[in-house]
């Protein structure tokens, strides 16, 4: 089932930052302010590529924000009790895709800052290279209901498709190290 991925806000120019990507997580910008209490989530996704076909396809997600806007983005979620984060990247993409998968690498963690409900959340995220083995792309399977539409995009015009910079760096990353695991 394909579904059309429209165009995301322009993508900037500049080059990826190396504290960005990689093997560990970027220090985060700036502080919560004291009047806030901070919350710190971990969660964990990645970029799942078919290649099955020869045209290297990605799965992705579009998320309405809380103001209403579609936004394009790779799928992620909550490590479950005592998952592991690359158990969590594995289950939250097949449930939020339909895309049954496996690790093929790391590809580094991003960290941002959200406020909601009175507090600021401090959110990590780790994203895999995974390669699909199997599924549908269905949002059916999304026990959050948070996923709201699903696409396959060429892994050529995936950075261009996604809303976010970060995952865009992560999108670009994947490029690069797919062909050491193809």
């Amino acid at each position: 089932m394909a579904h059309p991925v429209p165009s995301a806000p322009g993508r900037r120019t500049n080059p990826p930052l190396p504290s960005a990507i990689g093997a560990h997580v970027a220090p985060a910008p700036h502080t919560a302010p004291a009047s806030l209490p901070t919350v710190e989530e971990i969660s964990a996704g990645g970029v799942v590529v078919d290649t099955s076909d020869g045209e290297l396809k990605v799965a992705i997600i579009a998320r309405l924000n809380r103001g209403g806007r579609l936004e394009w983005c790779l799928p992620k979620g909550h490590p479950e009790g005592k998952e592991k984060n690359e158990e969590a990247a594995v289950r939250e993409i097949a449930e939020e895709t339909g895309i049954d998968g496996i690790i093929l690498a790391p590809l580094g963690s991003i960290d941002y800052w959200f406020t909601v409900s009175g507090h600021r959340v401090h959110k990590t995220v780790h994203h895999y290279l995974l390669r699909a083995t199997g599924g549908e792309l269905t949002i059916e399977n999304d026990p959050d209901k948070e996923a709201v539409d699903v696409a396959w995009v060429p892994i050529t015009e995936l950075a261009r498709k996604l809303s976010f910079p970060n995952e865009r760096r992560i999108a670009d990353l994947a490029k690069e190290v797919l062909p050491e695991h193809l």
